[in-house]
Formats: structure tokens, C-alpha cells, sequence
């Protein structure tokens, strides 16, 4: 283990026993709820059976396989995007313009696919560049100018969203993109973007099986990489993480680029799905995955959270948005809804962290 490892220990990582921890030559361990309650996601999970049983009961069709592969795909889209916003509010930041940066990348595959008569693997390309790009920005003023991200990154929302119309207006005249669907490499690329997969008789949408393996990656990055543990130590005390070594920048501009890269990612879905975009999507969503991150146990000042708990935030946000409309409510109750439960959630984890630190 590196010097740094040793210094800085993860926040959200269950914490070393020191000598003074022993007794008669024992390590005095906690008890098996007591270690369960001290996961972050610990509280969302609760809430998500508790949702879970609430529609199972309250809406037949909910139960059917076919309605959990619909869950399961709302679940992936919000879900491969509060990843990686995750990972930045546990290294203490927001990405407001996060939502309109998943449209970002699509228009920039698309048009400039169409425009130049282009093979559409060069957009995706181009398109991840520009993501990539757009990232390092955000992280660069940052660092630069110590502005908080809220301010910086509200400025790049306003910067895409206006950018976004006019230059689609520009180049298509319209406030969507052109259809790329005959264009060349559009179906190998549909097919990893946004193809379906068998599993037993139920069409399961690829972004499931992406959601799944980025979610793992980002569970390994956190809990067994040196650059799991700077994401946890600049977000608890940059000051101190930036007195034993951490690179802060560096640690910080990543994250940024890797919440760029989840957004391309989710773009090139979104252009591949429906042929075409609307320049004005995205707006909002931003908050969809920060509430996400925050229903799985992240905490607003930095420091603390995993990788499962947005994976659950987003298995809940699913829930909730197709099983409205299972048990056939009125739709308009669905933020109201994700309000309610983003209030409970965020008590239950509340009390989940008194409960586990209680002596």
C-alpha cells in the first residue's frame, strides 16, 4: 500500500482497528447490522424494496417480466450517467451541465455525420473528443479560478443549452438533427449503443448490460485503486488530501472528464435509438442524476458515498416512473412522487449514519 493509501483512507471504507481497538488480544468488531448499516447505500436499498412491494401490490402488471425489463432500461439510461456524477460529489462537486451534455454529444455525432456525408464512427469519435473536451474545461476553470462547480458548470449549462438551438438551426435549419438511420456504420453502431439482447423470452435493452459492467468498474476504481482513495480524500478535505500527496487537480479535472464521458456515452444512445435528436432534450436531467446519487447515500458536502447506491438511486427512479403508470395514475404525480421519496431517502440515510456511528 502506497503512502497516500495509508494516509488518506477511503471515507466511505469500512475504517482500520487501532490497537486501542483490541481487548484481550481481540479486535472488538461490531455486529453484523451495525457493519450493514454503515454502507452508504444501506438506506436506499431499503427504500427501494419498500417501493419495490408498494408497486408489486398496487399495480398486477408490474409484476409481469416484460413491465422489469422497462424498469430496467429507465434504470440504465439515468443510471450510466449518476455513475459517474456520483464518483464527482464524492471528490466534493456538481456538474449541472450534465443534462444538456448528453444532447451536446449526439447533435455533434449527428450533424456533423450527416453534414459531411461522413461514416458515423467518425462523429462518435468527434463527438467524444468535443465530450471529453468539454469536461477538462469545467474542471480547468475550476481549479483555475476557485469558483464553486455549482457556479462554473451552471455557466456551461447556459453555454451548451444556447449552443445546442443555434447551431442545429444553423446547419439543419430545423431544432433537430437530420436522420443518420442509412448512413454508413449506423447499424454496427446501433448495435452497440442501442441494440436489444435475448434473456429468457424478454428483449433486455443493451444499456442494462452497460449499466451493470460500468457499475462494477466503478466499484472496483473506488474501492481497490489509489485513485479511489483521492476521490474520497479530496472530497472529505482537499487542504489535507493536497497536504499528503493527492493530486487534486489532476483527481478533480478526471472526474469532471469522466461525467463528460458518461454523458457522450448516453448521447450516442440517445442518437442511435431515434435516428435523430431535438436540440432543447436534456434540460433538467442534470438534477434527475444528482437526486439519483443522492437517493443512493452521496453526500452533498463530498467525502462519502459508493458506486451501488446511484445504481439503486436510478433502479428506484425506474420504479417510480414506469410504476406510476402501471397502476394508472396520473403521470403528473410522478415529481411530486420522486420528491417525496428523495425527501425519505435522504432522512432514512440520515438515520442510517446516527445509527450506525452510534456507540
Amino acid at each position: 500500500m502506497s503512502a497516500t493509501q495509508a494516509t488518506v483512507p477511503a471515507a466511505g471504507s469500512p475504517p482500520h482497528t487501532s490497537p486501542a481497538g483490541r481487548k484481550g488480544g481481540r479486535t472488538a468488531r461490531r455486529s453484523l447490522p451495525r457493519r450493514l448499516l454503515a454502507r452508504p447505500e444501506i438506506g436506499a436499498l431499503i427504500a427501494a424494496i419498500g417501493v419495490y412491494l408498494f408497486f408489486f401490490a398496487a399495480a398486477p402488471s408490474f409484476r409481469e417480466a416484460g413491465s422489469l425489463a422497462t424498469v430496467l432500461y429507465q434504470a440504465s439510461v439515468m443510471g450510466i450517467m449518476a455513475l459517474p456524477v456520483a464518483l464527482l460529489m464524492i471528490g466534493g462537486e456538481f456538474d449541472l451541465s450534465a443534462g444538456v451534455a448528453v444532447t451536446t454529444s449526439a447533435l455533434t455525432a449527428g450533424m456533423l455525420s450527416f453534414q459531411l456525408s461522413l461514416n458515423v464512427w467518425t462523429g462518435i469519435l468527434v463527438s467524444l473528443v468535443v465530450a471529453l473536451a468539454i469536461g477538462a474545461f469545467n474542471g480547468w476553470v475550476l481549479i483555475r479560478t476557485g469558483l464553486p462547480s455549482f457556479l462554473v458548470t451552471l455557466g456551461s449549462f447556459l453555454i451548451l443549452q444556447g449552443a445546442n438551438l443555434a447551431v442545429t438551426k444553423i446547419f439543419t435549419g430545423n431544432v433537430a438533427t437530420d436522420s443518420i438511420g442509412d448512413m454508413d456504420g449506423f447499424e454496427q453502431a446501433r448495435r452497440i449503443f442501442a441494440s436489444e439482447v435475448g434473456i429468457g423470452g424478454v428483449n433486455l435493452k443493451i444499456t442494462v448490460v452497460w449499466w451493470l459492467l460500468f457499475a462494477a468498474a466503478a466499484t472496483w476504481l473506488l474501492l481497490r485503486t489509489r485513485f479511489g482513495n483521492w476521490i474520497f480524500a479530496v472530497g472529505g478535505n482537499q487542504d489535507s488530501a493536497r497536504a499528503v500527496g493527492v493530486p487534486v487537480k489532476f483527481t478533480k479535472i478526471a472526474l469532471f472528464m469522466g461525467v463528460s464521458a458518461g454523458a457522450w456515452f448516453t448521447g450516442m444512445h440517445l442518437l442511435f435509438s431515434f435516428t435523430t435528436v431535438q436540440s432543447g432534450e436534456g434540460v433538467g436531467n442534470e438534477f434527475l442524476y444528482i437526486i439519483a446519487a443522492v437517493i443512493g447515500g452521496c453526500l452533498l458536502t463530498g467525502g462519502y458515498g459508493s458506486a451501488i447506491g446511484p445504481v439503486i438511486g436510478a433502479f428506484l427512479f425506474g420504479m417510480v416512473s414506469q410504476g406510476i403508470v402501471y397502476a394508472n395514475w396520473n403521470p403528473d404525480w410522478f415529481k411530486a412522487f420522486l420528491g417525496v421519496m428523495l425527501l425519505l431517502a435522504a432522512l432514512v440515510n440520515l438515520w442510517v449514519r446516527r445509527t450506525a456511528t452510534r456507540r
